[in-house]
């Protein structure tokens, strides 16, 4: 099996969980894999929605942020700030197989590579904001459980593709695409199509996502012999806020 992302309106980690159930992934994987992390109290949201006329998945986690809160706890506020040391033992311990947990590591060193560049300092001083919430290691691990569970052989990726402006987060106001997330691109070559609208299309955990899978370059025709479509929160002006994922094979 082959799979092609089609990232014309960007991707994230649950945007990619969204297109790889709508493809045929195992959503009971994905529960039970999860359920083996004591997260504390959350919810996954598996829902339809519709973007601009298109029928999507939706893939959403909603972390109960009444705990209590201790610095030791996995179970603190969800904007907790934690290391890549301490992301690594919750994804150890899990009871998926090690091919799951090595590419939920790669996929989150791959992030903190790029935001020790970003901030100039050691990768291991990296203490993870956004990416370091629950919800975003719920989102890498699941991306991890599914692409497992589907296997493919070889992966492919469009280019990028993203808009201008600023988004406010833990450090301020950040350019698009964001340091952490350009720095992703530029380390692995990839190309970047800058569109004209506003609004973040491009997560850095959706480009190490990229980093982390892809294969080498679609350079081949293709038959498409299914389609997955994940939906993300955004609503565009110009653009579909959707990701789609396709199960191809090469033209003979």
């Amino acid at each position: 099996m082959d799979l092609y992302f089609e990232m014309y309106s960007g991707i994230s980690g649950d945007m990619t969980i969204a297109s790889l159930l709508d493809l045929g992934a195992s959503k009971e994987k994905l529960i039970e894999g999860l359920k083996s992390i004591d997260f504390g109290k959350y919810e996954l949201i598996f829902d339809r929605k519709i973007k601009n006329g298109i029928d999507s998945n939706y893939f959403e986690v909603i972390i109960n942020e009444n705990k209590d809160h201790h610095e030791d706890n996995i179970h603190d506020n969800h904007h907790f700030h934690r290391n890549l040391f301490e992301i690594e033992k919750i994804i150890d311990s899990g009871s998926f197989n090690e091919k799951v947990k090595g590419n939920a590591k790669k996929i989150f060193k791959i992030i903190a590579k790029a935001e020790s560049k970003a901030h100039g300092i050691d990768i291991s001083e990296v203490h993870f904001h956004e990416v370091g919430a629950i919800d975003s290691i719920i989102d890498i691990i699941g991306v991890s459980i599914l692409m497992d569970d589907l296997n493919p052989d070889n992966v492919y990726f469009s280019d990028f593709y993203e808009a201008k402006g600023y988004i406010n987060i833990a450090h301020g106001p950040m350019p698009l695409p964001t340091p952490a997330t350009l720095n992703i691109i530029t380390d692995n070559d990839f190309n970047l199509n800058l569109i004209d609208d506003f609004g973040e299309r491009n997560t850095p955990t959706g480009a190490a996502i990229v980093a982390n899978y892809a294969t080498g370059k679609l350079d081949f025709p293709f038959k498409v012999k299914r389609v997955g479509i994940g939906a993300g929160k955004n609503n565009f002006k110009k653009t579909n806020n959707i990701l789609r994922v396709m199960e191809i094979e090469k033209k003979k």
